[in-house]
């Protein structure tokens, strides 16, 4: 069935306002796919899931959290770097069995997701957030601020991450950063 018989029945409508109604649908389903990765991942992360984390991402991916002020100094490395879901896995491995840390868990509040570019298999996205730090006791403090650059692969359901840059506000940032934010 061709758009003959759709625009026989809406004689004003016309063959660019279909597409510009499926690209608008396509855009639509992007930027959803995109808000439900970004939502499941801080909620796998809020809720101790951390083996799960690094399905949130393709093989061969990058995750960094660096300084607001490295960034902008153009600095490719941070005070956290993976560069393969194999890496992100070792780093939950050595949180699990190795490292010795205060027992504390996180809940992020994420703002708007800004889907700034999307291409046929690949959108640029960028998020503020904030995360509070939980301790055992109950104790909460404001723990980072920042905002998620992230590269988002299209090409299979559901989305991961390609890249995945946390840049923190401030450049003082805790010791106490074992959890990915």
């Amino acid at each position: 069935m061709g758009l003959g018989p759709v625009l026989a029945a809406h004689p004003r409508t016309t063959v660019c306002d279909l597409l510009r109604k499926a690209y608008l649908m396509d855009d639509l389903a992007v930027r959803l796919g995109v808000s439900e990765l970004i939502g499941a991942y801080v909620d796998c992360v809020d809720d101790d899931r951390l083996e799960e984390w690094p399905n949130f991402f393709v093989e061969q991916c990058r995750y960094v959290i660096t300084s607001r002020a490295s960034h902008e100094a153009g600095l490719p490395h941070g005070v956290v770097y993976a560069a393969s879901r194999g890496m992100l896995i070792d780093r939950i491995t050595a949180l699990r069995q190795a490292n010795i840390f205060e027992p504390h868990r996180y809940r992020h509040i994420v703002g708007p997701v800004r889907v700034e570019q999307i291409d046929a298999t690949v959108a640029q996205v960028r998020s503020s957030f904030i995360a509070l730090r939980i301790m055992h006791d109950g104790e909460m403090s404001l723990f980072a601020a920042g905002r998620y650059l992230d590269c988002v692969d299209l090409t299979s359901q559901p989305y991961r991450f390609i890249e995945r840059l946390v840049v923190l506000d401030s450049q003082k940032i805790d010791t106490l950063l074992v959890i990915p934010l």
